[in-house]
């Protein structure tokens, strides 16, 4: 395996490969169309694996729908998951290879087979964990997936993780009582130490199963909206009174209705969704910056883009048997003037930024119905940096120097706008 696919605990595999060329040219309605390359053999043709801190991923990949049951043993703790009437591809057989030592959950993986018509998969776990299973239909170049997820008992709390990261809350001696007993007591304290700190959720947009557009040489948007946004959380951590926190921060895929739930768990003052655009035309450049719209978009191209950038849970996968009462009626609300003025006055700012380091596609602010941006208690924008699909700006993405570039550009605006918009004049609840 390659060091750099070590590095992040991903296995990447040709068959990955060859399908990034084609998400390049393919337009939104498209997303949802299945492939025709698949066969009818009852095979495993992909078998991937994403650790990541908030849950690690399994996927099952074949080409027609996969018969599929999941079992629970403890003592020690596996997930037991039987596959029917397929056969044990070579994909398959390389899976418990894919393991990674820092896999959070995740220690070892067997494969056999239990009688003529099951596969056998045992995961043995580090812990004990919260499962999830669930199938998806074809979509775009993507089979029939089975998805298995394995969430921790007690998910992190981002607002303590945010302050242990900055070491505001974890040092000195420790209350007496559980870890779940002290979290209220510590939420508390993280709020005043981070009473005053104007906090910036960032956004990296894509990840896992999602790469986003690929451009010509094989750049994946994906890589690059999580380069530039590390490296602008860098810049935000050292400024006086900021805070940075990211809704990845590393190679997975994260819901769009769980990027907005993150951002609003640790109060931040400004949501800020980072992609690479592309579009048919390879002659299509420069940047963008996109707000929510109330009603309809500003420009076709602003809708297509809108289109497009909200199936990315079709492609990532989401268990739509999951739902989250208290976020639907977060993403729910009336009205969201005053956020999408505030997130047009700060699209402004980071606009006039960016095109300090790269040719603007638009000279205003766009708006279309992102479901990113729909947080209605937080000003949020989506910066398209360039067109990774044009090749002279893939170059550019590509560059660890200009990738620099587009963060600083942006961190100056973001500090422009919190100069005129103070986040405590706006009166923010737990901020006060």
């Amino acid at each position: 395996m390659p060091a750099r696919d070590r590095r992040r605990g991903v296995v990447r595999f040709s068959i990955e490969r060859r399908r990034a060329c084609r998400w390049l040219v393919l337009p939104a309605a498209h997303l949802i169309a299945p492939s025709k390359a698949w066969s009818a053999a009852a095979r495993i043709a992909s078998a991937r694996l994403w650790p990541a801190q908030d849950y690690t991923r399994v996927i099952i990949e074949g080409p027609a729908p996969i018969p599929h049951q999941l079992r629970m043993l403890k003592d020690p703790h596996r997930v037991v998951l039987d596959l029917e009437g397929v056969e044990l591809s070579p994909e398959l057989e390389r899976l418990p290879a894919y393991v990674q030592s820092t896999d959070p959950y995740i220690a070892g993986i067997r494969i056999a087979r239990n009688s003529p018509d099951v596969l056998r998969i045992v995961l043995d776990l580090k812990t004990e964990t919260r499962p999830q299973l669930f199938a998806l239909p074809p979509v775009a170049t993507f089979g029939h997936r089975v998805v298995l997820d394995l969430y921790p008992l007690t998910p992190v709390d981002p607002l303590m993780a945010l302050l242990e990261e900055k070491g505001v809350v974890g040092g000195g001696a420790k209350p007496a009582g559980t870890a779940q007993d002290r979290i209220p007591e510590a939420r508390a304290e993280a709020k005043r130490s981070e009473r005053r700190k104007i906090i910036v959720a960032l956004d990296a947009g894509h990840g896992g199963e999602d790469p986003g557009a690929v451009g010509q040489r094989g750049t994946m948007e994906k890589d690059v909206a999580l380069a530039i946004a590390r490296k602008l959380r860098a810049l935000i951590d050292t400024e006086p009174g900021m805070r940075a926190t990211m809704t990845r921060d590393d190679d997975y895929f994260v819901p769009l209705a769980t990027r907005v739930r993150k951002a609003q768990a640790v109060q931040a003052d400004l949501f800020v969704s980072i992609h690479a655009d592309a579009f048919r035309e390879r002659s299509a450049r420069g940047s963008s910056v996109f707000a929510l719209s109330e009603g309809g978009a500003s420009s076709a191209a602003a809708k297509w883009l809108a289109q497009k950038e909200n199936a990315a849970d079709l492609i990532g996968g989401v268990n739509v048997d999951v739902r989250d009462p208290m976020l639907a009626r977060t993403l729910i609300d009336l009205s969201q003037t005053a956020q999408i003025s505030d997130s047009l006055k700060v699209g402004r700012q980071v606009l006039d930024g960016i095109g300090t380091v790269n040719p603007l596609h638009k000279a205003a602010v766009e708006q279309a119905g992102f479901a990113v941006l729909k947080a209605p208690d937080i000003p949020s924008i989506l910066v398209e940096t360039a067109f990774i699909s044009n090749p002279d700006e893939e170059l550019r993405l590509r560059s660890d120097r200009h990738q620099m570039a587009f963060a600083q550009s942006m961190r100056d605006g973001i500090k422009r706008y919190f100069a005129s918009n103070p986040p405590l004049a706006r009166a923010k609840s737990g901020n006060a």
